[in-house]
């Protein structure tokens, strides 16, 4: 696995360059809106994980990335895909949405919470690591973790390896985590979003 790591990190690792013309017509940093409610399955995990959803304090702005960052980014995204295998909450859990961290298996936002705990174990700060909730081009919705950074806002999913800026993506961008308070919820101005009521996470 190590080898694979190196690789993958190699061939990433011509530093975070190469955009669409598609993406350079968008920010680099995606729009924050106002205030929004959390999804149902994070307000449930808030509730059974109360230290993990508190105030992250004064918001200093994205992080600056170099280049151990961006290389413990990458790792830590192949090293969860690779250790978790996906099945649906029904599946796991019996129910519909259920937001937990994996062991071997889990969905989505099980993978974003890894991810994001392991982030913040090798120094990151929380403000800078923001579960997000996206469509899908098949309209379904998706939960994915945001990296904020000087050189953009880069996605760690479950559904890929590589870890792209926000706008090289095919999601529709709708809400996350406030990077001032865990527990708190923002709208996304994606430029391309479109009207939705509730969104469950597949």
């Amino acid at each position: 696995m190590h080898r694979a790591i190196t690789k993958t990190i190699a061939v990433a690792a011509l530093f975070v360059g190469f955009l669409t013309e598609a993406a350079l017509a968008l920010p680099a940093n995606i729009t924050v809106g106002g205030t929004t409610n959390p999804p149902i399955g994070h307000y449930e995990f808030c509730k059974h994980n109360p230290s993990e959803c508190t105030a992250n304090g004064t918001d200093g702005g994205p992080m600056v990335l170099t280049r151990e960052s961006w290389q413990k980014i990458l790792e830590v995204n192949y090293e969860v895909n690779q250790a978790v295998t996906p099945m649906t909450d029904m599946e796991i859990h019996g129910v519909e949405e259920e937001w937990s961290y994996p062991d071997t298996v889990g969905d989505c936002e099980d993978y974003v919470l890894l991810k994001r705990r392991k982030l913040i174990e090798s120094g990151l700060s929380p403000a800078d690591l923001l579960i997000t909730v996206v469509l899908q081009p098949n309209g379904d919705g998706h939960a994915v973790l945001t990296v904020r950074t000087d050189r953009g806002d880069f996605i760690l999913d479950n559904m890929r390896s590589k870890v792209l800026r926000w706008s090289e993506t095919e999601y529709t961008f709708l809400k996350r985590q406030s990077s001032e308070n865990a527990g708190r919820w923002v709208k996304l101005q994606d430029g391309r979003a479109v009207a939705v009521g509730s969104v469950k996470t597949q």
